[in-house]
């Protein structure tokens, strides 16, 4: 049957400028680093994706290494955009990073001329794209000068293959210098994507959230539900299956005894609200319009149906955030420390 899209779909979305841009973006976006991959289900894949589609998210954030393997994401998503929005293209936000080892060899990661420009052609190949509409640095590479990687931002946009550039994982000194290479090359820093939730507020105490609002740049935060650790999927203990059983990013050991303690008090504040824990960790990340777009993954659609739902109660009180602080104390789960260092 013919995927058919929710006509009222831009009705149940909030949508932000991001930064002094002219792009506007679903407060909630979907990521596609997990469960995109080849091991996954593709049709639970384009059942994500539709359903995403129907809250009125209009952006789907990938990079060239998502999958397992590598690359299969982009893989995956292209066969969903032919198959389900060949006629949406237009409405959609398509964005894609390169930083990360892709192949063997010196020319495999990082930030070189060589390697950006290399990896954003392989990723429009996956996915039968003429161009994405972001197209970001994923992470700071400390051996080539900054320059050369704006310089290859500032081509892959002016040569068509995007439409804005981005930076990710840059912390506040080096996202200013990375800023101002590109605004004199005329191509301007649109976004950065940083890790951010409850539990890893590194953006704040680095400064970045301040540099960003005085730049005019917008921010998409990754993680903003911290792997799932701000869902009501540990409050009962670890179930099986979960990402924190699989091996890859969520490591087992972050969920402390104190975490998952903390946790449930987040999670009674959350119900009084009248929100799942999920919305209400997804409504702080965007309480103070310091952040443009919360980015969320799935598992399954009715994950991304309660994410979606965020955007109906984004106001706290003062006496509800001071509660938060009580509780949202960081467990150093910055998985992307080394790479913001600079």
């Amino acid at each position: 049957m013919t995927y058919q899209p929710n006509p009222d779909r831009y009705a149940k979305m909030v949508y932000n400028r991001c930064g002094k841009s002219g792009l506007r973006l679903p407060a909630i976006s979907l990521g596609l680093w997990h469960n995109f991959g080849g091991d996954a289900n593709h049709s639970n894949k384009r059942a994500i994706c539709q359903t995403a589609f129907d809250e009125g998210i209009t952006h789907f954030d990938l990079a060239n290494n998502y999958g397992p393997p590598p690359g299969s994401a982009e893989t995956a998503f292209g066969e969903i955009l032919r198959e389900d929005f060949a006629n949406h293209r237009d409405e959609l936000i398509i964005s894609s990073k390169a930083g990360y080892r892709m192949w063997a060899g010196p020319y495999g990661e990082f930030g070189s001329r060589k390697y950006l420009i290399a990896s954003c052609d392989q990723s429009l190949k996956r996915m039968g794209l003429d161009y994405v509409d972001i197209f970001y640095s994923h992470r700071f590479d400390p051996e080539t000068p900054l320059e050369e990687t704006m310089g290859a931002l500032d081509h892959i946009v002016r040569s068509g293959r995007a439409l804005y550039a981005g930076i990710s994982s840059y912390n506040s000194d080096k996202t200013r210098q990375a800023a101002a290479i590109l605004k004199e090359l005329g191509t301007p820093c649109v976004i950065h994507q940083p890790s951010y939730n409850m539990i890893n507020r590194w953006v704040e105490h680095d400064g970045l959230k301040d540099t960003l609002k005085e730049l005019g740049i917008g921010s998409i935060a990754f993680t903003p539900l911290a792997q799932g650790m701000l869902t009501n999927k540990y409050l009962k203990g670890t179930p099986e299956g979960s990402r924190a059983t699989q091996g890859k990013s969520l490591k087992s050991e972050f969920l402390s005894d104190k975490t998952i303690a903390n946790i449930r008090k987040l999670n009674d504040i959350a119900e009084r609200r009248g929100q799942t824990l999920a919305q209400m960790a997804l409504a702080w990340v965007l309480r103070d319009g310091g952040i443009t777009t919360a980015l969320i993954g799935a598992s399954k659609p009715s994950q991304v149906t309660d994410c979606a739902r965020a955007v109906d109660n984004l106001d706290f009180t003062k006496e509800e955030l001071a509660e938060i602080d009580k509780y949202a104390d960081e467990e150093n789960i910055n998985l992307w420390a080394k790479s913001s260092e600079g």
